[in-house]
């Protein structure tokens, strides 16, 4: 399964008859510009094109009224004078003889991408349509919107292939409060929408967009609204509401279809290194070290508050820290270094920013070429019972026999034969990896190799490109002592002993009893410290009695994909690849992981571990203070 991409040239004919400063910028090159920038990039070709069709009449009636539907329907035969009284009626619309064949298709659109998604002909997709939908309402256009597409498939969804959970994501600098009103009641969506409000002075001017409007009846908590109350708001405030706010519930819910709505977003580019080998984290991330600004915080930490009566996950904040123990401060015993601040958001302004200019970074040439190989599984020996998709490939080659003995030497437990075989396959998937020859992987080493063998991809990352390396542990691995304190390595040990922060660099964490605590484990520490860190490859190893089930091991790895650029390396013990090593490549390979069963909550005992950790860690993790942070009144 692939992406498919649903596109009909008839979307561009509408386009304004008459002067209407507000209106003018609704106009054809909106869709013209983002497809083309899809085929500069490459992007469309690697995609499954389905022209879009129109949306029937009883399609548009699962949210609008049959009234509303026949106006739009009359606009066909009006002239312009008739048209531009009929706009009138309505904020910031125009019509043109064109408009009701255009939202057809835009509504079409929408629903041909759901039908193809969940009957699974491909496994995501992007709809780019015109006009758009998120402000309309059942009887109303409204900001150059006339039927509400993602509603509109939202309905059809549920309807047709009969979902019972579906998140919408709305991302746009305006409040799409069209899809607020027309499921704040209803439990089985999910609405998230961030946007600029600046405290109810930014169109479209309304109380509802606010922090406290949750819903309504049955469908309380699932009206979600983020609102940006001062503009210039960057990476790291997003990346602050993602792990703090919208994946939390998103979570929670656990939702059969996410439906975005708003602003495409670019190819991902990579930000300029200083060093030509170097693989640096993705530009639309936050750069590492960098903060949300306080009123980001203050945005965040208003939504949760609003949102904490309904959502468990929420809750955790009010949990009680355990005291500080002798462990919490480095070898040294003084405090680790603080990380840099992060930006302050601009002052508010009278009116929207124009549009920037094509960003100047994603013109830039990519130091992160496509690689040939997205993903690779290296095994001492072919296993004809491990099932792979079609184009991730199990390595044959393996490093020169004098480079894994050099590599080998200061470890005993590696001088078995088995273990250096395993070891020179490793180093020759590590390579492949920092060339950028292979985007991810999973390897194998014996059990009693483990340690050893993830010592030696760590000082095999640093040495040879890596700036930045992620060490997430589980099971029985401690931090090689002779790793250097220097902050290009942030080791994460999920399976401890006890909850122990012994320097910022440094985190070591019991394996959460219940799959509530796992998630909130992850999305509470692992991921804050994560993107606030940036590194430019990830090692995941699961060593010795790491105790993690399938799906539990592959959500982990799915939500670091995000982070270097996707190269992520899997370090597996040879008893347990069969098992884990299919699951493992189909998310790297960039499937969605498995489902982790009923929801739980998390002990009391993964509750005090995750939030004395959070207290230690906040002074210098800045994507952890949204937890701690109190709004001024």
């Amino acid at each position: 399964m692939g992406t498919a991409l649903v596109y009909h040239e008839d979307m561009t004919a509408t386009r304004l008859l008459w002067d209407d400063p507000e209106c003018e910028i609704e106009r054809p090159e909106r869709l013209t510009a983002a497809l083309d920038r899809l085929r500069q990039r490459g992007l469309e070709q690697r995609c499954l094109r389905l022209s879009a069709r129109e949306a029937s009449k009883e399609e548009l009636g699962l949210v609008h009224s049959p009234e509303y539907v026949s106006l739009v329907r009359k606009t066909q035969v009006l002239g312009e004078e008739e048209l531009q009284a009929l706009s009138r009626q309505f904020d910031a619309i125009y019509f043109h003889p064109s408009t009701f064949h255009c939202a057809r298709l835009a509504a079409g659109a929408g629903l041909q991408l759901v039908d193809a998604v969940l009957t699974g002909t491909v496994q995501n997709g992007l709809a780019l349509v015109r006009p758009p939908g998120h402000h309309s309402q059942r009887a109303a256009a409204n900001g150059f919107c006339v039927f509400n597409n993602v509603a509109i498939a939202a309905a059809h969804a549920k309807q047709k292939h009969g979902l019972h959970r579906i998140l919408i994501v709305d991302w746009d600098v305006h409040h799409g409060q069209g899809i607020q009103y027309l499921f704040e009641d209803d439990p089985s969506v999910l609405y998230f929408s961030w946007h600029r409000y600046e405290h109810g002075r930014f169109w479209p001017f309304l109380r509802e967009s606010d922090a406290d409007a949750v819903g309504r009846g049955q469908g309380l908590g699932f009206t979600v609204n983020l609102p940006w109350n001062q503009v210039g708001m960057g990476n790291a405030d997003y990346m602050a509401a993602f792990l703090h706010l919208l994946l939390p519930l998103a979570f929670e819910s656990q939702q059969d279809l996410t439906q975005p709505s708003g602003t495409l977003r670019g190819k991902c580019r990579p930000r300029q290194s200083a060093s030509p080998t170097s693989h640096s984290c993705c530009r639309c991330w936050p750069a590492a070290g960098s903060a949300p600004c306080w009123s980001a915080l203050e945005s965040i930490q208003s939504a949760r508050a609003a949102q904490a009566p309904y959502w468990k996950s929420l809750q955790l904040q009010d949990a009680t820290p355990v005291p500080t123990s002798p462990s919490t401060h480095s070898p040294e015993g003084r405090p680790p270094p603080l990380l840099p601040g992060g930006p302050m958001c601009k002052a508010a302004a009278p009116a929207p920013a124009p549009a920037p200019a094509p960003s100047s970074f994603l013109d830039q040439p990519c130091l992160c070429p496509a690689p040939s190989v997205r993903t690779t599984v290296a095994l001492t020996a072919p296993d004809t019972t491990l099932v792979l998709p079609p184009d991730v490939i199990q390595q044959e080659g393996s490093a020169l026999r004098e480079e894994t003995e050099a590599w080998a030497r200061p470890h005993k437990s590696l001088a078995r034969e088995e273990a250096l075989t395993a070891l020179g396959k490793l180093l020759y998937l590590l390579d492949g990896m920092l060339d950028g020859q292979v985007n991810s992987g999973i390897a194998a080493t014996p059990a009693s190799a483990a340690a050893a063998t993830l010592d030696v991809a760590i000082q095999r990352g640093l040495s040879h490109g890596a700036q930045r390396l992620l060490c997430v542990a589980l099971g029985q691995l401690d931090r090689p002592p002779d790793l250097a304190h220097d902050g290009r390595t942030l080791w994460l040990n999920i399976g401890g002993k006890e909850a122990a922060a012994l320097s910022m660099f440094h985190v070591s964490t019991p394996l959460p009893v219940m799959t509530g605590g796992f998630l909130s484990c992850i999305l509470g520490l692992v991921l804050p410290l994560a993107y606030g860190f940036q590194p430019d490859l990830v090692l995941v190893a699961l060593g010795p009695g790491h105790g993690l089930q399938g799906p539990h091991a592959a959500l982990l790895s799915a939500m670091l994909r995000g982070l270097a650029g996707g190269r992520v390396l899997a370090l597996l013990e040879e008893d347990s690849t069969p098992q884990l090593a299919g699951i493992l490549a189909r998310v790297l390979h960039g499937e969605a992981p498995p489902s982790l069963g009923p929801s739980s909550m998390a002990s009391p005992e993964d509750v005090q571990a995750l939030m004395y950790l959070r207290g230690q860690l906040e002074p210098q993790w800045k994507m952890l203070q949204v937890g701690a942070f109190t709004p001024q009144k």
